[in-house]
């Protein structure tokens, strides 16, 4: 999961800029997470040389009143994380070259005087990075779309558990990694569309196989990666031991 770090001395546009990357990451199911948002540059220091690792960064220029600029922090971040993706947001376009005379290799350079503008750089700059991650990864993440309400979810098929008929008639649970999600739909429509991917252990449940951690036999249940369990019946017990 890449972390995210805002760093922006302006407390209005750091919190609009953290609430539309929350939404962003939770909307399109993207492998990122807020790490840190902050006003002062030494604690996004701080966080990254506590925490090394790849991240998305979004820069403020002009940082008021602290004793260095974007591209100053830009440096400090870079002997900490190389290949990080630094994204730069100013009121001043004129200074976009500076980036390349700090040798920064910044991916974007994004101006915030129009905040339906800058907002809209954000969302360009997370699907470049999701798709640059993927490209080098060798491959391509399969999602599974949802509708919650007036929300669509695109939940990645390798951190779903399993699905679950719920009491309510004609909904579904769906137990992913870290959160459940109910909705309207079929466990005979969603067995059918991922096929190998997923096997119908109950008539109540259908689990993702690649996910289980192990089976107790005696009770007829199945331990989840993420610490839930489901049933199973007596009748899948052959197929569930030549799956796993």
């Amino acid at each position: 999961m890449l972390p995210v770090y805002i760093c922006e001395d302006d407390g209005m546009i750091l919190a609009a800029q953290r609430e539309f990357l929350e939404k962003q990451i939770m909307i399109e199911g993207y492998d990122m997470q807020i790490a840190l948002c902050s006003r002062h540059p030494q604690e996004i220091i701080e966080a990254v040389a506590a925490h090394p690792k790849r991240g998305i960064y979004f820069l403020d220029v002009e940082l008021k009143d602290e004793s260095m600029d974007g591209f100053m922090l830009g440096q400090q971040i870079r002997k900490f994380d190389t290949r990080g993706f630094l994204i730069y947001v100013t009121s001043f376009p004129d200074l976009a070259f500076e980036t390349f005379r700090y040798h920064l290799e910044a991916l974007d350079y994004i101006v915030k005087g129009n905040t339906e503008k800058m907002l809209a750089g954000m969302h360009k700059n997370l699907a470049i990075i999701t798709e640059r991650m993927c490209k080098e990864q060798g491959e391509q993440k399969e999602y599974f779309t949802v509708k919650v309400l007036d929300i669509v979810r695109h939940i990645p098929v390798d951190e779903i558990m399993f699905f679950e008929t719920s009491v309510r008639t004609h909904r579904i649970e769906l137990h992913g990694k870290n959160e459940c999600i109910d909705f309207i739909g079929s466990i005979q429509e969603l067995q059918e569309q991922f096929g190998e991917y997923f096997l119908r252990v109950h008539r109540s449940y259908l689990v993702n196989v690649n996910k289980i951690q192990e089976l107790d036999l005696k009770h007829r249940e199945i331990l989840m990666e993420n610490g839930e369990k489901c049933l199973f019946s007596k009748s899948m017990k052959g197929e569930l031991l030549s799956r796993i």
